[in-house]
């Protein structure tokens, strides 16, 4: 096992089968290597969606991550146009200098990011008070999965699906609830066309839904692990007085 192998969690069948799906899910994706990852670095192509239609919203992205909570991506070709996410806070930065982003767009990257795949490695299975659940084995991407539900001790939760045959993640689902309509929201993200890039299984194909509508898909064509970052990588100030107008 690679993590929670001493922490104490309910050991019925079903919580100790759970846990033994997220080990074999950690392997698959690198296991030791995926897990000291310094930094990640992502090129690809994206696209928006409203109400499951194309909303015509369609461009490149360069996006360096640094576990735990420092994110930048680059939103055009000539990287003047700039998106920063370092700890609870989000900037955008153009040719008119840096600027806070809207707090519901800051809201929905942190809250993806806090229940992220590497996060649920990393952060909840590392908490003994973590609450593992198998929830036995259904359809995921067309392929046969076995399905996961994490309960962290504040307790919110994420479920996982992993292919049955691969062990690599192939969804992954959580709620939030609203705190103005205090409805609950559905949040997914699948992951599909892996490729094996320096020895981390990636996935090149990364669709996300709201409430059962599709609004984002990312097409990656490129993936690097361990990379030197970009110069002033997620210094605010620094990458705005270097964008000329």
């Amino acid at each position: 096992m690679f993590w929670g192998a001493g922490h104490a969690f309910a050991q019925d069948a079903g919580a100790k089968k759970a846990h033994d799906l997220l080990n074999a899910m950690i392997q698959a994706m690198g296991g030791e290597r995926w897990l000291s990852l310094q930094n990640t670095y992502i090129e690809g192509r994206t696209s928006g969606f409203y109400q499951g239609k194309p909303t015509g919203m369609i461009g490149d992205f360069y996006w360096w991550h640094v576990f735990p909570s420092q994110d930048r991506v680059d939103l055009s070709k000539k990287h003047d146009v700039i998106e920063i996410f370092d700890g609870q806070q989000g900037w955008e930065i153009t040719y008119r200098g840096k600027s806070p982003m809207p707090k519901d767009q800051v809201d929905d990257f942190i809250r993806r990011r806090a229940h992220s795949i590497e996060t649920i490695v990393k952060v909840w299975m590392k908490d003994p008070g973590t609450m593992y659940l198998y929830e036995g084995q259904t359809l995921a991407e067309r392929h046969l999965a076995d399905q996961v539900t994490l309960i962290s001790s504040a307790n919110d939760s994420v479920t996982i699906q992993m292919d049955a045959d691969t062990h690599l993640p192939l969804r992954r689902t959580f709620q939030w609830r609203d705190p103005v309509y205090k409805d609950k929201n559905e949040e997914v993200e699948e992951y599909d066309d892996y490729h094996t890039i320096d020895g981390i299984p990636t996935p090149f194909t990364i669709t996300r839904f709201h409430n059962g509508d599709e609004t984002n898909q990312r097409y990656v064509y490129k993936a690097a692990y361990n990379v030197p970052l970009p110069p002033d990588g997620f210094n605010v100030d620094g990458l705005a007085s270097k964008i000329r107008k």
